[in-house]
């Protein structure tokens, strides 16, 4: 049985294989997709092209129509490359984009536009809103309030140590780089992927166990503190930008509060006007009325955030968390799905394009540097290490701690999503996040989610039988 299960993964393999390379050669020989990075700015008002290379390949629509024809096929090649071999699916959209993004290392550099492109750049950015709104979505104020101090002790903890660990593995490879470079580098180490560690318990069968409850617990909570931090630290960074070196302690403190104050008066506002808002729009008998409040809502919430110099994805998040079935429940009653399920074919196409695209912009030449290297693996350890941490913060006494730690350990889409607004931040006329930091987070998100299923695997099992070991002996002591 074993070696027919072999054989038809080894087929499934070298199927993908096969076809990757059928894609390579169509791009390189037949489809000769040689197209010249177009940007919104060669396109006049009317929608002619206003360049000679533009007008060679169509209108900019048909580059994006190709472009997503190889995203979303290679998305969906890696991911079901990782779940056949009991890995999340985010993990090969990842890889995928990696392969694509260096194609040119084999002399094809005809997908080297998708690294520019301003179009195609549009795409990602609002993959990762609608992600965000499903994380909140997926989360509950008053469940990540009943979660009880451990959760919130074990996130505490598992957002400033790391955090630290980050700041002085940034100083220690990158003493050039600007302090305000290594705080934000810290910061990307600071959440963690309450999908990926949902994902991992769910197929374990443990998420009713106390330790999952604590863990995804603390990732939410995490979540908020790492949005917050991110909203702040890149605050900081625009102000430093604009006026020079010096920022004071008073702008800081401003920046942390309005981070603060946003999320606490959108929860607050939000919460009383989402149930009138969609009781209004449950009046309008129109198909897909749902779906289109709910989106607007989103759309709304994260536009206010960016208005205030925040990012777009804080809004987002905490329109998914303010929206509950109850306020939507007039839908419901005449039986509209759940905005969970209508939601999803939208983030099963945006989603999938924002991790491709991010692996994309991986530049694989930069580890040519042994250095580089040195520093994506170190950071890697210091990610792991400083999730250990928060084991100590667990108060329950007989819970399996180790697990609680390890469960913290995932970034991914968290990680990228702070990695990708660095590379986007300006300082001093350089990006925060430069193509070899970019390079070194991607590849400790990679493995951080890599090593997590089977580390927590092996430790919950472990758990178990030291349970089962410790009731035999008080059923013993008993008798």
């Amino acid at each position: 049985m074993k070696t027919r299960w072999n054989l038809q993964r080894f087929r499934g393999l070298l199927r993908i294989t096969l076809l990757m390379i059928g894609v390579a050669i169509l791009c390189r020989f037949g489809l000769r997709l040689d197209f010249a990075p177009i940007s919104l700015a060669t396109v006049s008002s009317s929608g002619t092209p206003l360049s000679e290379p533009a007008a060679e390949h169509g209108s900019p629509v048909s580059l994006i129509l190709i472009s997503l024809v190889v995203i979303l096929a290679s998305a969906k090649l890696g991911g079901a490359l990782m779940e056949r071999i009991q890995q999340p699916a985010v993990l090969g959209e990842l890889i995928f984009g990696v392969l694509l993004g260096n194609l040119s290392l084999l002399g094809l550099h005809q997908l080297d536009y998708l690294k520019s492109n301003e179009a195609i750049g549009i795409l990602p950015e609002l993959g990762v809103v609608f992600l965000l709104f499903e994380v909140g979505l997926e989360s509950n104020i008053k469940q990540m309030m009943e979660v009880g101090l451990s959760s919130f002790l074990v996130a505490l903890v598992g957002v400033i140590v790391p955090m630290l660990l980050g700041w002085g593995v940034g100083a220690w490879f990158l003493p050039q780089s600007s302090t305000l470079v290594h705080v934000f580098i810290g910061a990307t180490l600071c959440a963690t992927s309450v999908g990926i560690t949902a994902r991992v318990l769910k197929d374990l069968g443990k998420t009713s166990a106390k330790e999952a409850r604590i863990i995804l617990g603390a990732a939410v909570i995490d979540d908020v503190m790492g949005l917050v931090i991110l909203a702040a630290v890149s605050g900081i960074i625009k102000a430093a930008d604009r006026g020079g070196a010096g920022i004071s302690i008073l702008d800081v403190a401003f920046i942390v509060f309005k981070a603060a104050a946003f999320l606490v008066i959108a929860l607050w506002i939000g919460s009383r006007l989402s149930p009138r808002m969609f009781s209004l729009a449950s009046r309008l008998n129109v198909h897909g009325m749902l779906l289109a409040t709910a989106i607007c809502f989103c759309f709304l919430l994260s536009y206010l955030a960016n208005r205030i110099e925040l990012a777009p994805i804080v809004g987002a998040f905490a329109a998914g968390l303010i929206l509950d079935p109850v306020h939507y429940r007039d839908f419901r009653e005449r039986g509209e799905h759940s905005i969970e399920e209508l939601l999803r074919p939208i983030s099963s196409f945006l989603v999938p394009v924002f991790f491709v695209l991010m692996g994309v912009r991986v530049d694989l030449k930069t580890f040519a540097d042994s250095s580089i290297l040195g520093f994506a693996l170190v950071l890697t350890a210091v990610a792991i290490l400083g999730k250990q941490a928060c084991a100590l913060a667990v108060l329950e006494r007989g819970l399996d701690r180790i697990s609680v730690g390890i469960g913290m350990i995932p970034r991914g889409e968290v990680g990228l999503i702070f990695a990708s607004i660095g590379a986007a931040l300006m300082l001093g006329g350089s990006p925060v996040v430069s193509s070899s930091t970019y390079s070194a987070v991607v590849i400790m998100v990679i493995l951080t989610t890599l090593v997590t299923p089977p580390l927590l695997k092996v430790s919950l099992a472990r758990g178990d039988r030291r349970n089962s070991l410790r009731k035999q002996t008080r059923a013993q002591a008993h008798l």
